[in-house]
């Protein structure tokens, strides 16, 4: 059976009620003021050189207002009206209208005509299904920058977390998913189910023996530590980590957030982490998170994609450049019926994010990371592919 730890093990007490929260409005109320002054710092300082990336080159003159939906962290800080200020140098005749609460609406925005781009972390597969049941086809995915190294809510990359006095020093994609998952009979990509993702019982991971451990701790078992499912980093995890499969570990201890006594959104997760020599758990932005894992008594574990390495550190270098598996992209969707261009004013606006000059506007933001060139000229490729009368696309 999963084991559940909301918090403080939710353990119920006239103390905890009267100190602190686990009321979904008190949460909300409390991420709100944590995000809005997150959102006004400049969190990295060290800037990456953008020189590689495409110029934005204006394919056409829009005017009018672009309709976006989605990810309140645009919004939080100054990133949303960076991009509309220097989008507008080069389409004077443009608006922007900002309508930012949560990823929740990017979609549903889209699927009913109220939005014209929506942004935020990767659609769910119940938002990507509702799509496709009004539309019939999925809707046009473009990435607009790789998360956040160590800012909570920016989309940060999650790092694999151990107790400092387990001897291991990395992992592979492949052994996390025996970790953290359970034998399965397909997975999820998409809306699309792949039976070719099965797994049996015989992969699964459950002491620290099987990883090659010796002395005390071969027999020793491993305790997994994660996040509720309900969460969206449950879902990305799974994602990149067990082929899309709703099937986890069976003895899971899964954490959630409350406001503690003085105002702040936490969970436990880290404080039961670091009592615990053999436990394991997926942490979004582990450096930030965890006050600096080190002082905790815990350490971060290098990730390997393939077996055999290379297995790649957690830093704000490989979350650049993506050779650390375990990053996360903030997207672009868009609608386009078949046999007709994207609309106009929506191809020129991801066509300047995607640009030297709109990732630009991240690095001066300074959260969310900047695309490499090499990814942002395959979005500006799919884009152009878009933007022009091409059946099937």
């Amino acid at each position: 059976m999963i084991k559940t730890a909301l918090g403080v093990a939710l353990l119920v007490s006239a103390a905890f009620a009267a100190k602190e929260s686990t009321e979904g409005l008190d949460m909300q109320a409390a991420r709100s003021r944590m995000m809005t002054a997150r959102g006004k710092k400049v969190s990295y300082t060290n800037k990456f050189d953008l020189s590689a990336l495409p110029h934005y080159q204006p394919q056409e003159k829009v005017s009018g207002t672009i309709r976006i939906r989605g990810s309140n962290y645009i919004t939080d800080g100054p990133l949303g009206s960076y991009w509309e200020a220097a989008f507008r140098k080069y389409q004077p005749d443009a608006r922007i209208d900002y309508q930012m609460k949560t990823t929740l609406a990017a979609v549903p925005s889209l699927t009913f005509g109220d939005g014209d781009v929506g942004i935020g972390r990767k659609v769910t597969f119940a938002e990507q299904e509702m799509f496709e049941r009004y539309k019939d086809r999925p809707p046009v995915e473009i990435e607009l920058a790789t998360g956040s190294y160590d800012v909570p809510g920016w989309q940060p990359g999650y790092g694999i977390v151990v107790h400092k006095d387990n001897p291991l020093a990395h992992l592979t994609m492949k052994q996390l998913d025996g970790i953290f998952g359970s034998e399965r009979l397909g997975g999820w990509d998409g809306t699309s189910w792949r039976p070719q993702w099965a797994r049996g019982q015989e992969e699964n991971i459950r002491t620290w023996g099987q990883l090659g451990l010796t002395g005390e701790w071969k027999d020793k078992p491993i305790h997994v530590y994660g996040l509720t499912l309900r969460y969206h980093q449950a879902t990305e995890i799974s994602d990149m980590i067990l082929k899309g499969s709703d099937k986890w570990n069976e003895q899971l201890r899964i954490y959630a957030n409350y406001v503690s006594a003085d105002g702040k959104l936490e969970r436990s997760l880290g404080d039961h982490l670091a009592d615990d020599r053999y436990g394991i758990a997926y942490v979004a932005a582990p450096t930030a998170k965890l006050g600096g894992e080190a002082a905790r008594g815990l350490k971060i574990l290098a990730v390997g994609e393939k077996d055999g390495g290379p297995y790649v550190p957690y830093s704000l270098e490989t979350l650049h450049d993506r050779s650390y598996p375990l990053y996360s992209r903030i997207y672009a969707y868009a609608d386009r019926a078949p046999d007709k261009p994207m609309d106009p004013r929506v191809a020129e606006f991801l066509r300047f994010v995607v640009s030297q000059e709109g990732q630009a506007e991240v690095q001066h933001d300074g959260k969310y990371l900047p695309l490499t060139a090499d990814v942002a000229k395959a979005q500006l490729k799919a884009i152009d592919e878009r933007a022009r009368r091409q059946p099937g696309l």
